[in-house]
């Protein structure tokens, strides 16, 4: 079950910016696609842009996240790592963290860190709750989750 993370948790950037996880939210919550470092993960990244698209201009932050080195995150997350912030997490240690047990997740903390919603695992159904509660708690539109090729309802990995 997903919990609030330690805010004094650092996160790297895949361009290689470490700040705390507070400083990160320091002026808006933070939405997260986290995948795991393993190439299947970038069927995610479309979903992530569905979603991010929406979120664009609304007051969040929204990132990907993947669960590897940050010589790992660019061959998952493609071009998307120059249009959208992406941690690169070695040791899991946001997703460990949360107390996520499978990823792909989609996250959205508080401004204050504190954990709004998560959805582990890709199930589009339950993503679409945590997106459609994302949105309520910005005052934003909610985008739409599923699409026409997304993966397979029920893929997931280990963290």
């Amino acid at each position: 079950m997903a919990k609030n993370p330690d805010p004094t948790l650092e996160l790297t950037s895949s361009k290689g910016t470490t700040r705390t996880l507070d400083d990160w939210s320091t002026m808006f919550p933070l939405c997260l696609v986290m995948l795991p470092a393993r190439p299947e993960a970038s069927a995610w990244v479309p979903i992530a842009e569905r979603v991010f698209r929406t979120f664009r201009d609304a007051d969040c932050h929204t990132a990907l996240y993947v669960a590897g080195p940050a010589s790992v995150a660019p061959r998952i997350v493609g071009p998307a790592e120059e249009r959208y912030l992406t941690f690169a997490d070695p040791d899991a240690t946001l997703a460990k963290a949360l107390g996520l047990e499978k990823l792909p997740a989609f996250v959205s903390l508080r401004q204050d860190t504190s954990l709004l919603a998560a959805a582990e695992g890709w199930d589009a159904a339950r993503w679409q709750e945590v997106v459609d509660e994302t949105a309520k708690a910005l005052a934003w539109t909610s985008p739409q989750v599923a699409g026409a090729h997304d993966p397979a309802t029920g893929t997931s990995w280990p963290v």
